[in-house]
């Protein structure tokens, strides 16, 4: 499949990668010479110098009716005019675009009918992560699937943890009435999937499936039980740090950090609860002043790295309890472990939606969980093929899978089922997997495929 991105940038540069590694024939547009140089010494792809939303550029990359155009420059009418000119001129086979301006996707016509595909929008992504894990105290990283039915948690096994030296098996002595499985455990960066005798350790990151209503009983088996929330302090007032403060300050006493006067006026008439501060969030004085040490979440959502690090080192250091940061620049992610609790990339749910988009099998959701290591989880819908016609009607346990794949959880009329031994595979199963390493992803996509 060819592939034609527009922006280079860290989404795009991001999207390159991960399709490169993928398989897919890639192109790539964009002014900045640096940026499409870089991409060209590290990966076998095609670049064009050039506006990602003029026709000579598209056509220099060779765009046609077997082309998807994937669209995520950091100008909305930029990523529009250039799926317009694609769809019409070059009548490529689908758009893919991003967009930051909820206005714009409320009504796609406007801009001609099936001229835009898919839309993505990682900010709107990114502050519902960060909602959901103020809201579930102890939590890592949580991913929905099924429509919300089922979500897959990542906990770390602290100290004071209930399940801390004791086998797995015992989360079902404390919860008889709550199913959950874990799907795999990382121990000092590297990953197995658990039997019920596994010794859970300090430090251990867990990923467990289950439904959403369960989240919290299940990862107050493994957290602190003195990780309460109930104060957090907001360091950006732009599109992800004000729509969170809105979505928390009814429950959460909330302040709000702006450097830009201007915007802090407009962020106080918006928000009702919020306490909005003018100034420097690397401002030791004016942390101290907020009562920095009585922080339970420090989130610093700006759209500056270094910002978010050297806010988030000091915060932490002046005795905040929880860091949450946005990192868009994948080389920073040696400097995290230590003093950032929990860190969201946009770049990686945007690849994760572009993925689960490009799949030709009918995989309903594909989620990156690490880009680091290339862990991944996904949501497929079973289909009759010569490799499946045999197991229908077989224990699940039974299905042929890659070292470090697991399956779990199967949705089957809209009903959780836990991956027990006396579950059977039906068609149309929809099964919830989680893969170590991507690479195996082509060996698992058979389960999915129509033929």
């Amino acid at each position: 499949m060819k592939i034609l991105i527009l922006g280079a940038g860290r989404v795009g540069g991001s999207l390159a990668r991960e399709l490169v590694d993928n398989g897919y024939d890639v192109s790539v547009i964009d002014l900045d010479k640096s940026a499409l140089s870089s991409l060209e010494e590290n990966l076998d792809i095609m670049t064009v110098e050039g506006h990602a939303a003029h026709p000579i550029s598209i056509k220099k990359a060779g765009a046609d009716d077997s082309t998807t155009v994937i669209a995520v420059t950091s100008d909305d009418q930029v990523n529009i005019i250039g799926c317009q000119i694609a769809k019409r001129k070059f009548k490529v086979n689908k758009t893919i675009c991003r967009l930051t301006e909820e206005s714009y996707s409320e009504d796609l016509e406007i801009f001609g009918e099936k001229v835009i595909d898919i839309v993505i929008s990682p900010e709107n992504e990114v502050m519902t992560h960060l909602k959901e894990l103020i809201f579930h105290p102890g939590a890592q990283q949580i991913e929905n699937f099924a429509d919300g039915k089922v979500n897959l948690v990542n906990v770390k096994a602290k100290k004071k943890g209930k399940l801390v030296g004791r086998e797995l098996k015992g989360i079902k002595d404390d919860m008889p009435d709550t199913d959950a499985f874990v799907a795999s455990i990382y121990r000092k960066g590297k990953p197995f999937i658990p039997s019920g005798d596994s010794i859970i350790k300090e430090n251990d990151e867990i990923y467990f499936i289950s439904s959403a209503s369960n989240i919290d009983e299940i990862v107050n088996e493994f957290r602190d039980p003195e990780d309460i929330y109930s104060r957090v302090m907001i360091v950006g007032g732009g599109k992800i740090g004000s729509s969170l403060a809105k979505e928390i300050e009814g429950s959460y006493k909330t302040k709000l950090i702006e450097s830009n006067e201007t915007k802090c006026s407009a962020l106080s008439k918006k928000l009702d609860k919020t306490i909005v501060l003018h100034g420097s969030a690397t401002d030791e004085d004016l942390l101290k002043s907020e009562n920095i040490s009585n922080i339970d979440i420090f989130c610093a959502l700006t759209n500056d790295d270094e910002t978010n690090l050297m806010s988030s080192l000091l915060a932490k250091k002046m005795g905040a309890k929880k860091t949450m940061i946005i990192l868009n620049n994948p080389s920073y992610l040696g400097l995290v472990p230590g003093f950032i609790d929990i860190y969201i990339a946009p770049y990686r749910l945007t690849v994760s939606s572009v993925l689960q988009d490009l799949r030709e099998s009918d995989v309903a959701q594909d989620v990156i969980l690490k880009m680091d290591t290339g862990a991944e989880a996904i949501e497929g819908i079973v289909h009759a093929n010569e490799f499946t016609s045999n197991l229908f009607g077989k224990p699940i346990k039974d299905i042929p899978l890659p070292e470090g794949v697991s399956i779990g959880a199967v949705i089957r009329n809209d009903q959780l089922i836990m991956p027990t031994s006396d579950v059977d595979l039906s068609i149309n199963d929809h099964l919830i997997m989680f893969l170590s390493d991507k690479k195996v992803m082509s060996e698992v996509e058979i389960l999915f495929k129509t033929k």
